[in-house]
């Protein structure tokens, strides 16, 4: 069994979720893929920073939270060097955190829209 496989889905998404709004992370959204055929994971969660710094750590503290709560490891992580827009990838759950501009451009929420597309309530300040 691989390390991933010992939460369920619903689980490591909470956590990202977590770590994501621990960091202020805006517009949180998850997307279920596991009714579209031929999807490449079972969910997307995506969300946007502000700045560089910001975008940077939020994918830090998701791959903390991750590390240290559930003793999962990313797969691979993508684009931290610009953090224009970061992939985290833990095989069933992609992770997307994006500059706010980029976000708008890629769209992703339209390109999947086949999935169970839901908006995460943004914490209170």
């Amino acid at each position: 069994m691989q390390e991933s496989e010992s939460l369920q889905v619903e689980d490591k998404s909470r956590l990202i979720i977590e770590a994501i709004q621990e960091k202020k992370g805006h517009n949180i959204v998850t997307i279920d893929l596991t009714g579209v055929e031929n999807s490449i994971c079972d969910c997307f969660i995506i969300c946007h920073g502000e700045s560089v710094t910001q975008v940077g750590a939020i994918a830090e503290s998701i791959e903390k939270k991750m590390k240290e709560e559930a003793s999962i490891m990313a797969h691979h992580v993508e684009g931290l060097r610009n953090s224009q827009w970061v992939l985290i990838d833990y095989f069933d759950i992609l992770v997307h955190v994006f500059q706010e501009e980029f976000r708008s451009f890629y769209r992703l929420e339209e390109l999947w829209a086949d999935g169970k597309v839901e908006q995460v309530e943004e914490e209170k300040q």
